[in-house]
């Protein structure tokens, strides 16, 4: 029996190293492509790890994303099932919710709730994790919903902190549970649809 493969679109806005975790961890996958990255930034280096990686990129500005006539059809060519968040900041608009029901994950590089909402994103999370004195941090994937950082908790995990933790010592320590589990959630959580 021929299963149809899962294709997923990993939205992004930076860096992309969690987005080139994905894709290399799905190359050759019999269930799962990474078919489609999209970013609301031309200048995101994502976009090259994913070219280099040879998946196809779309870049949709902030009017763009939030027009269904425009991301809707997008999806559709590329035949998406699965939309990831990778380290991408704007807010999903609802009509993309609508589209794709508990189909849309995102990851958070701290331990939800803490360190959520609205500009909590990137290095302002570990900057608030060191002035807190928090002696653990961790990342969490959870369902995105209408709510910035409020869906249901699928996966989280946690790494111990230092009093002499520098803030890039704690991102640094975040990233790597990132890139250890990460690909590993999504692949759970795909296999469980």
């Amino acid at each position: 029996m021929n299963m149809k493969k899962t294709n997923i679109a990993i939205f992004v806005s930076g860096g992309g190293t969690n987005c080139e975790n994905l894709i290399r961890y799905f190359d050759g996958s019999d269930t799962v492509c990474c078919a489609l990255v999209v970013s609301n930034k031309a200048e995101a280096l994502a976009l090259e790890r994913a070219q280099r990686l040879g998946v196809p990129t779309a870049v949709t500005p902030k009017a763009q994303l939030n027009d269904p006539e425009v991301m809707l059809p997008l999806l559709r060519e590329y035949h998406i099932d699965f939309i990831v968040l990778a380290g991408f900041l704007p807010l999903v608009p609802d009509f993309l919710l609508d589209a794709f029901p508990r189909r849309i994950i995102n990851l958070h590089p701290a331990l939800l709730p803490k360190y959520g909402g609205k500009g909590m994103w990137g290095h302002h999370v570990h900057e608030a994790v060191k002035a807190a004195g928090e002696t653990e941090t961790g990342m969490t994937v959870h369902w995105v919903t209408p709510v910035c950082d409020g869906g249901e908790i699928i996966a989280q995990y946690s790494c111990s902190l230092s009093p002499d933790d520098s803030v890039d010592d704690i991102a640094e320590k975040e990233h790597q549970l990132e890139m250890q589990y990460f690909p590993k959630v999504v692949e759970q959580v795909l296999n469980s649809l």
